[in-house]
């Protein structure tokens, strides 16, 4: 495709696109359990779960990728195990390694939110549901998550925009195949290598209007939150 005269290979878009919105479906489910169990823990061990689910905010992306890389190799136990099951591919080096990255690597940007919506819930509107003989999964649905929605759209938000941001990790699991596991943000980074510079500009221009558009989304939601919240 042609963008302000240059060509523009679109297939590391889309390839960053499918990975990002899998990755946030996966991790949506885990990521509520996550941040529900956390902020209801009064365990002292707490403190030491939180550290491993935050890791990622703090772990160079490189290292991160770089065990990842030593977990998922083919003569791994993981590996093996699933080709006793009847798994003949591999981990690394394809989409599934992509999507297990990238799952790993954005899990505090869904359990954060989500912990703090969760702990800011007014608790005597949950026993009110209680004394109405409500059950759990009633009062979850009916009242936790209606509660939550801000939180649970930041988190879904920021899962995704920083999925697609990502460098290290998928290019040390996935690495750099053309068309196969080519990511917008490798595909950037080989076009200033081969002093491509438009194509890198207009590549690093849609994401940053990416990024622009995902904070204001964010922030509209924490000011919504916080007056609800006042009200």
């Amino acid at each position: 495709m042609e963008l302000f005269g240059h060509a523009i290979d679109l297939g590391p878009l889309w390839l960053t696109l499918e990975v990002a919105s899998i990755s946030t479906a996966i991790l949506l489910v885990p990521g509520i359990a996550i941040a529900w169990v956390l902020a209801h823990w009064k365990s002292p061990l707490r403190a030491a779960v939180e550290a491993v689910v935050a890791l990622p905010l703090v772990l160079p992306p490189v290292v991160l990728g770089f065990y990842l890389l030593v977990f998922l190799n083919p003569q791994g136990w993981l590996t093996q195990t699933l080709h006793s099951l009847g798994y003949e591919g591999q981990l690394t080096f394809n989409k599934i390694g992509l999507i297990i990255g990238s799952v790993v690597y954005s899990l505090p940007f869904m359990v954060q939110p989500l912990l703090r919506a969760f702990e800011a819930l007014p608790q005597n509107l949950l026993d009110a549901a209680a004394t109405l003989r409500a059950g759990w999964w009633d009062r979850f649905f009916n009242v936790v998550l209606p509660l939550s929605r801000g939180g649970l759209i930041v988190a879904l938000t920021l899962t995704f925009a920083h999925t697609v941001g990502e460098f290290g990790v998928v290019l040390m699991v996935g690495g750099n195949i053309p068309g196969k596991t080519r990511m917008v943000s490798i595909d950037i980074y080989n076009h200033v290598e081969a002093m491509e510079y438009a194509q890198a500009h207009i590549l690093s221009a849609l994401m940053l209007v990416f990024a622009v558009i995902v904070l204001t989304v964010v922030y509209g939601l924490y000011r919504q939150g916080s007056r609800e919240h006042a009200a």
